[in-house]
Formats: C-alpha cells, structure tokens, sequence
C-alpha cells in the first residue's frame, strides 16, 4: 500500500545482531536471520523522531545473501569487575536492507496536535536520512553500527531477487507494543510468522499481529508539549542551515 509520506532508506553495516531472545538465557546470543519490525522501526526513530508521530514498518528488502558469523566475546560482569566469561555471539555479515516505512500521528497522544504537522515533519525526515541520521544507527546491537542512505526501493539488484518460491523463517518476535503507543497500561510482546519472496518481506502492522503476550505493567512516559522542540521551529531551522 501507498502512502502519502512512505519513504525509503538503506541500511547496512558489517554486523548485525538481531538477538532471538531464546538465546539471551545462556548468555551466547544468536542472531535472527532477518531484522524484526522493532529493530527497524528503532533504526528509524534514530534517523528521526517525535513523540508525537508512530512509524509504521510496510517492507523490507533483504539485498544481500544471508550470512553469519560466530564471534567470541568476553561480556562484563558488572557485580564482579576482575571476571569475565567467554561467550559466542553470532552475527549476521555485512547485511543490507532497503527499507520502506511512513508515519502517522499518535492518536494516544492528542495533547501533541500543536505538532502535527505530516508535511514538515517529511520534509526533515528525509533531510535526516540524506544526513545519515540525527543520532547513531545501529543495526539490533550497539556494538553493529550502521549507515544509512537514501534509496528507490526495488530498484537496484538484489541477491534474491531470481529466487523462487518462499522463504519461512518460523515463529519470531515481531515488535513491542508500548503503552504511549496503544493506550494500554502494559508492555506486550507480538510474534508472527514472516514469509520472504524475492527478498521482499512485508510486515503486517502492529494491531494486526494476533499472537500477543503481555510482559508486565508499564506507565506511558509523558513529554509535554513545550518540552519538545516544535516541528515549525526545528523546519525553519533547518531550512537556515541550508542558506
């Protein structure tokens, strides 16, 4: 589906760790073979964001041939300074993606309307992404920095784009369902089922996974209107730096 402010990017780097949480008990983290819908919504807020508007995830294009690598890591034990275990972690290399995402505004959040401004909003948003982002990206993991750049989606040659057929990937987290974001006084767990064809996967959105686990009670965090920097200012700001 089409969306007045969808907007492509691409991402990569030379690692990515998106950690299937069944790995996290032993303490040697395992990477999903595909990013989730968290990580890359979270790779978005890093190129821009407000608490005043949701990003929504619609595609992802998998460019290049799936592929990890196993790392050994020494991972600090904050009770006990003078140990250190050793731990695997195992990574995907050199991954790259093509993402396709728009945004709408946080109807939980109407006390933001003096923000909700679609058109500006866009305009910077592809300003930051032309700029690399407005804080660091990294792909699942801090230690997995990642770049990002303007794209047309579809356009440029993918490793699976001949496949045939479909690719299954099993039961995955598919995102966190926070409470500013649903209006529920919870953090809730979604998992899905992803299906990759032609190296395009497309996510449902967020009230549509039907596979929810609530995790525990949380609090929306509130930001007040005059404690953010508004959308017309931060526009006009940018549109000085340009001159």
């Amino acid at each position: 589906m089409k969306y007045k402010n969808q907007i492509s990017f691409r991402v990569e780097g030379e690692y990515a760790l998106f950690t299937d949480p069944l790995t996290k008990m032993g303490g040697e983290k395992m990477t999903y073979q595909i990013p989730t819908y968290q990580a890359l919504k979270g790779i978005t807020e890093s190129i821009y964001w407000k608490p005043s508007i949701v990003y929504y995830i619609d595609e992802v294009r998998v460019m290049k041939s799936i592929q990890m690598e196993s790392k050994g890591m020494r991972p600090m034990k904050y009770n006990d300074s003078s140990a250190s275990d050793l731990a695997y972690y195992t990574y995907l290399k050199k991954p790259v993606y093509e993402v396709k995402v728009h945004f709408e505004f946080n109807q939980h959040r109407p006390d933001l309307k003096g923000d909700w401004n679609e058109d500006k909003h866009y305009q910077i948003l592809k300003r930051s992404i032309k700029a690399g982002g407005r804080r660091d990206i990294f792909l699942g993991t801090r230690e997995c920095q990642g770049y990002v750049e303007p794209v047309e989606f579809g356009v440029a040659q993918g490793d699976y784009d001949a496949y045939e057929g479909e690719l299954h990937f099993g039961t995955m987290v598919h995102g966190l369902s926070y409470p500013d974001e649903t209006g529920r006084d919870e953090l809730a767990v979604r998992l899905w089922h992803p299906i990759m064809e032609k190296g395009i996967i497309q996510f449902p959105r967020p009230e549509a996974c039907t596979l929810v686990r609530p995790l525990r009670t949380m609090q929306a965090k509130i930001f007040e209107l005059s404690e953010i920097e508004p959308v017309d200012q931060l526009f006009e700001s940018l549109e000085q730096e340009v001159e």
